[in-house]
């Protein structure tokens, strides 16, 4: 606890009363196990007005020694989890020594705080929902996409691609901001952070005005762990699994009344190896009037990866209190990585149902990553309430990475007499990425039950593509510069916003409203020998190599919940209704135009030419608690205008040894419209026994044309989960997680539904300071992506597997911790606070 302590004031009571100083001192230890208590806390407390006169903290041997005005007075002797010894009217006229303390547990207190800290619950604000993911045992050993996946309306595919509601247009935010620590928005960056680093996740369909407004499906914000508790303290996580995994990550903090150093450090090494499949049948077309035959009507090809991660990441900082009312926290934040990947690709073509040749394509490519990340943020409380305050970021961000690709391609069988042999290619590409943040944001109390809150946001980015392609010449084998495919792409995204919003309490009825207001710039430079005109050649549409784009929008958001109980907290009811208004920006490989090369028959191309996209969500959801069961649900609505679809067409273009070339490239294809309802329910009907399940259903319906042709779909999907954790005897629980995605379809790609199941059994050693823990991630190797795409030209049939099973064996040991895991009690969202009017 904060001491309520001024020298000032002691001064002046000391000077003006002249009171004689008295020593007393003392021993502090656990009343069971006779250990001391470091940190525990005394407070003399005046019997003449019940003010702090003055107190103090036990040292590492429990031992205190504090010096007091005489007088008499209540001693407060407290440690976290403990309970309080009070020696009450205790006159102090000479120098004591109290002698041995000892405190006992507070058994209540814990019970209480177990059930926070493994149960997963869930909050309901009224612009979010909180997830207090527990103590899940199947994300032991995993990472942060792991723990995501676990989390009602959020799914994670094969891939690392997280969606929201089915929708992967999320925005992602460490601690409510835009982080390095989730990868610029690289999702797969969440695939290498560990998840022990997760304290909860605020699953924000329907955000305020004081979020930015970037992705139309919401926002998902990961709040990190930070413990409260004084003193020093901390774990250490070890890991070792199958494929290949080792993984060692510490967390230490120490804190005094005065500050608070933080700092969690990983390694983690794995193999994370992929396959893929697909068969392709290519039919005839008509092109610009002629029969166009393909030089082979099937291909199949057989796709191998071996990934080599190497990750080492560390967050270290400090929290500095001011004074009672302020404090400023720095952070420095810093990931290196690094990435071998080989991948033997055969590819087998046909004619008349035999085959004609086949070949291999190998793929060696190696990656550095250097990420860090400086933030200094600044809190100003003002008067008695502490939610009227006033804080101020600043956050600035680097990322640079180092790409090597070699490519080269044999023939191990063909019915050519001379056939014409592949080139060897080498590509390099360097990708520096620099971001600021600058944050203010001012927070109004009005009364008891009203607030109001206004504030200012400005990230600056710039991405700076470098890359070079480097082709053999045949005739001498020496390997040459490709100077019209080598280009540098130099992209802005520049945003400025500002807002406020209103929001009170009036009786069982709360509302907030807000508006806010964006200027985005989305600016680009590519330099390379290709003009305008043979990018519009290659592309079949306009392009402009140099671009500027401004687009000024406001974004209200209205939520509203009316609680049916009133405050009957025992019994909670509610009903919440949400709108607001989102945007979609582009990222620079959507715009960027010059193709990737990691296959010579499938490219995938950015667009210039995109545009944002906007989107309106309607969200209407009821939650009933009771004392064992907690129900949630609502339906949904949004629509958006200019949304980004990916399509594949033929570019016209052939291989050298005559197989079309087929590109993937992302287009504003006009409007999409998605309706959905979802349900979810926590029971917990024994104490041994923890269900969780939830399921969302959800339809969407495209319509617009690009190039001619036709790309409107209409189509339901859903996906589920159940999760169930069962305590046995001997301090062992047992976890089992499954999921279902329900197929889905677009205007070319039916994929079929997946299936998977995680299995965890976990058991406390080393008198419950220690975890070891065993999971078994997609136990029956089930997490495979089924599809078959279907255009004017072709056929394809594919699977893919991004990442295996995998087995993990875990230990993470506590030390100087409390017996029982606490819930933390300071990670706010954006702005460090929670809107808390719902009752």
């Amino acid at each position: 606890m904060k001491l309520k302590l001024s020298f000032l004031f002691l001064l002046i009571t000391t000077l003006g009363f002249a009171q004689k100083e008295v020593t007393i001192s003392g021993k502090v230890i656990d009343a069971e196990e006779n250990f001391p208590l470091e940190y525990a806390t005394i407070s003399f407390i005046s019997k003449a007005d019940n003010s702090v006169v003055n107190g103090g903290i036990t040292d590492i041997n429990g031992l205190f020694e504090i010096e007091v005005p005489s007088g008499t007075y209540d001693v407060k002797i407290e440690y976290l989890s403990y309970k309080t010894k009070t020696y009450s009217d205790k006159l102090l006229d000479k120098s004591i020594d109290l002698g041995t303390v000892g405190l006992s547990l507070n058994l209540e207190a814990l019970d209480a705080v177990e059930i926070v800290a493994e149960r997963t619950t869930v909050e309901i604000k009224l612009d979010k929902k909180i997830y207090n993911i527990g103590k899940d045992l199947t994300t032991a050993g995993g990472t942060v996409s792991d723990a995501l996946n676990n989390v009602p309306s959020v799914s994670v595919d094969i891939e690392g691609a997280i969606s929201l509601r089915g929708n992967e247009n999320v925005r992602i935010l460490i601690n409510g901001k835009p982080s390095a620590l989730a990868g610029f928005g690289d999702t797969n960056v969440l695939s290498q952070l560990p998840a022990e680093a997760i304290e909860r996740v605020e699953v924000i369909t329907s955000p305020s005005a004081r979020y930015d407004a970037e992705g139309t499906a919401g926002i998902l914000n990961i709040i990190l762990r930070q413990k409260e508790t004084l003193g020093f303290n901390g774990s250490v996580n070890l890991n070792l699994g199958n494929p290949d995994l080792v993984g060692i990550a510490t967390t230490l903090n120490y804190r005094t009344e005065k500050f608070n150093l933080f700092s969690n450090i990983g390694f983690r090494y794995f193999d994370a190896p992929r396959n893929s499949f697909s068969d392709v049948t290519r039919f005839d077309r008509i092109e610009n009037g002629s029969l166009i035959v393909p030089s082979y009507r099937r291909i199949i090809e057989d796709q191998e990866v071996e990934r080599l991660n190497r990750n080492y990441n560390a967050n270290v900082g400090i929290e500095y209190f001011l004074s009672e009312k302020s404090s400023i926290t720095g952070s420095f934040f810093y990931r290196y990585g690094e990435d071998a990947d080989l991948s033997l690709n055969s590819s087998k073509r046909f004619n008349d149902g035999s085959i004609v040749e086949e070949t291999l394509r190998k793929e060696k490519e190696t990656e550095e990553d250097h990420s860090y990340q400086i933030s200094i943020n600044y809190v100003k409380r003002f008067g008695d309430d502490s939610d009227h305050k006033l804080t101020a970021d600043f956050q600035f961000e680097n990322d640079a990475e180092e790409g090597f690709t070699y490519l080269n391609e044999d023939y191990l069988f063909t019915d050519q007499d001379n056939p014409e042999p592949f080139q060897i290619e080498q590509e390099f590409t360097t990708e520096d990425q620099k971001e600021y943040l600058i944050q203010a944001d001012y927070v109004l109390p009005i009364g008891e039950d009203s607030r109001f809150e206004a504030g200012y946001r400005g990230t600056f980015e710039n991405e700076v593509t470098n890359y070079r392609l480097e082709q053999e010449n045949i005739n001498n084998g020496n390997l040459v510069v490709n100077d019209t495919i080598s280009n540098i792409f130099d992209y802005d995204e520049n945003v400025n916003a500002l807002y406020s919003q209103y929001g009170t309490k009036l009786g069982k009825f709360s509302f907030l409203l807000g508006l806010r207001l964006e200027h985005t710039q989305l600016k680009g430079d590519i330099d390379s020998r290709l003009s305008d005109q043979d990018l519009e050649n290659a592309y079949q549409f306009p392009i402009q190599t140099k671009f500027d784009k401004n687009y000024l929008g406001l974004f209200p958001t209205i939520n509203l919940i009316y609680n049916l109980n009133g405050s009957d907290s025992d019994n909670e009811e509610s009903i919440t209704l949400g709108y607001n208004r989102r945007i979609n920006r582009p990222r620079g490989w959507f715009i960027n135009p010059f193709p990737t090369r990691s296959s010579r028959t499938n490219v995938f191309q950015g667009n210039p030419n995109l545009n944002p996209a906007f989107a309106s969500a309607f969200d209407l959801g009821y939650l009933k608690r009771w004392d064992k069961l907690t129900l949630t649900t609502s339906v949904y609505y949004q629509h958006e205008t200019d949304s980004f679809e990916r399509i594949e067409e033929n570019t016209g273009s052939q291989t050298t040894d005559g197989i079309d070339i087929i590109r993937t490239i992302p287009v504003n294809l006009s409007t999409n419209k998605r309706t959905g309802a979802e349900l979810g329910i926590l029971y917990n009907p024994e104490k041994w026994l923890r269900l969780n399940t939830s399921f969302n259903f959800f339809q969407f319906e495209t319509e617009g044309e690009f190039n001619g042709v036709d790309y409107s779909a209409k189509n339901t999907s859903w996906f589920a989960r159940f999760s169930s954790k069962v305590s046995l005897p001997g301090k062992i629980d047992w976890q089992t997680n499954m999921n279902y995605r329900g197929a889905r379809e677009d205007a070319q790609t039916r994929t079929k539904g997946i299936f998977s199941m995680d299995l965890a059994f976990s058991k406390e050693v080393f008198k419950d300071n220690a975890t070891i823990s065993l999971n078994v991630r997609d136990v029956f190797n089930s997490r495979i992506r089924k599809s078959f795409t279907t255009t004017d030209f072709f056929n394809r049939e594919s699977e893919s597997q991004w990442r295996q099973r995998q087995v993990t064996l875990s230990l993470i040991y506590r030390f100087n911790q409390q017996k029982k895991r606490q819930r933390n009690g300071n990670n706010g969202d954006a702005n460090g606070d929670d809107f808390d009017f719902e009752g």
